[in-house]
């Protein structure tokens, strides 16, 4: 009873020491943006004074200047950069670019071009969109204003902004005109199909594919639907103790613009390069958690499993970004697709096959023995069939190999394969998290974490009792 009586107390004792610095971090946190509105003010009146003094001449040519070195500075360009298909097939590369791990390297090479970016807009353009979006220029609308943005996607860039109340925010702006010549290419779907059968899987329905990234690609070009599903998530995820997501801001986000919080921390090749084993290990289960914890727990993923969309910090916890490709499963294409997942990992081979042809996994007319099918089909699957496992770049590489090589030894299972639709994005996140994890070369006992979200399983890991506890403060169990 007195050890009992000592871990309540010591519980008590963590609870109230945690708040306190919970507390402490909050008030140096208005400490600081009180500051930065004091210097940012000085400044901005300063800036006025000089202005006024000089005249705006020598001003406006520093603009000038600064315009001639983006290559996109109208509309008109950036309907030329995306013509001809680009930024549709831009969008459809950069969202199945977890193939490339297994494709051989002229097809490698064709889909790295479908992954970059479209260069950054002039400032007078990004900000002509946000005096259209939002009433106002950004100069009033923010304390402070980087005209220069801090990132370039293939929709849109970032901007860094301070708010009035001494907030730091990123300001995602998208290009004029690029939802209207998206959506005029996804509208040309059998073109689509037919341009897109070149990289995708062999295994794979193409229109099936396509069809299910361009749903995903439309609400992706409506930042009220990205910042609806990013609230969703930080809601969902809020002071959690190592799984952070930026905090949107309504008042200044619309269709073509999404203001959140700014957030600070290591890049994904920064990281890579210079974490420690032990840092890589705890990011990498961190990833696993917040994808397994997604789908298995919320049947929803933001469907983007890209190093982009990471950033670490000092404390072990991660931020994930991108909630614009978002997935929801309904309840009865949930229960069709996970327990076949479930008799994978069991090893319940005839069943497995049983399950796949009553769903339309594989053609019921098939003729190929089971052991054969499963062999071909638990590739993806074995890190969850034993206690420990680590995930190299070569076993990522092996397995997509199993269900890509139309030559190899399930060149007859791939063939008789036909992925559901609804299986589409959550066998991305399967392949995206396992070539991040071998990149990471981490080890786990992933079975357990898995179980943890599956079936309610006790925690596997020290980053699992810690989520439980947050879960229990949240009633959530």
């Amino acid at each position: 009873m007195a050890s009992v009586g000592l871990g309540v107390a010591l519980g008590a004792a963590a609870t109230i020491g945690a708040r306190r610095v919970l507390r402490d971090a909050d008030q140096r946190e208005r400490l600081r943006r009180q500051v930065r509105i004091w210097k940012l003010t000085a400044r901005r009146g300063s800036h006025f004074a000089v202005v006024k003094v000089r005249g705006v001449g020598r001003d406006e040519a520093r603009r000038a200047e600064l315009e001639e070195q983006f290559a996109i500075r109208t509309a008109e360009d950036v309907a030329a950069e995306l013509g001809n298909m680009k930024g549709a097939i831009m969008k459809l590369g950069q969202m199945v670019s977890f193939i490339a791990e297994g494709l051989p390297p002229e097809a490698r090479a064709a889909l790295a071009t479908l992954q970059q970016d479209v260069p950054p807009m002039a400032p007078s353009l990004a900000e002509s969109v946000v005096r259209e979006q939002l009433g106002d220029d950004p100069e009033r609308l923010f304390l402070d204003w980087s005209p220069v943005p801090v990132a370039a996607a293939s929709i849109g860039q970032v901007h860094r902004a301070v708010l009035h109340d001494g907030r730091e925010v990123a300001v995602k702006v998208q290009y004029p005109g690029v939802g209207s010549a998206i959506k005029h290419d996804l509208d040309n779907a059998e073109l689509l199909y037919g341009m897109f059968s070149a990289v995708a899987l062999k295994g794979l329905d193409v229109k099936a594919l396509v069809d299910e990234l361009r749903a995903r690609m439309y609400d992706e070009l409506d930042y009220t639907l990205e910042a609806g599903c990013q609230t969703e998530f930080w809601e969902r995820y809020r002071d959690h103790p190592f799984i952070r997501i930026p905090k949107v801001v309504p008042e200044l986000s619309s269709e073509k613009v999404l203001t959140t919080e700014w957030v600070d921390g290591i890049g994904w090749n920064e990281f890579e390069q210079e974490a420690t084993p032990q840092q890589r290990q705890r990011a990498a289960e961190v990833v696993f958690r917040f994808a397994q914890g997604s789908v298995h727990e919320h049947r929803v993923f933001n469907g983007d499993p890209h190093p982009g969309n990471y950033r670490f910090h000092d404390d072990g916890s991660v931020t994930f970004f991108d909630f614009g490709p978002v997935k929801r499963w309904s309840a009865d294409e949930f229960e069709q697709l996970i327990p076949i997942l479930d008799l994978v990992m069991d090893q319940q081979v005839p069943e497995m096959v049983v399950a796949m042809e009553e769903v339309g996994f594989i053609r019921r007319d098939h003729g190929l023995d089971a052991p054969h099918v499963f062999a071909c089909v638990s590739a993806p699957y074995r890190a969850y069939m034993v206690d420990e496992f680590t995930f190299t770049p070569e076993y990522t590489t092996e397995a997509l190999q199993n269900v890509m090589d139309l030559q190899g030894p399930y060149a007859d299972v791939i063939r008789n394969i036909n992925m559901p639709p609804s299986f589409v994005i959550l066998d991305r996140v399967v392949w995206g998290v396992s070539a991040l994890l071998g990149r990471l070369e981490a080890r786990n006992r992933w079975r357990g974490i898995l179980d943890e979200y599956r079936h309610g399983g006790a925690p596997a890991t020290e980053l699992g009792e810690l989520e439980l506890a947050w879960k229990r403060d949240r009633g959530f169990r």
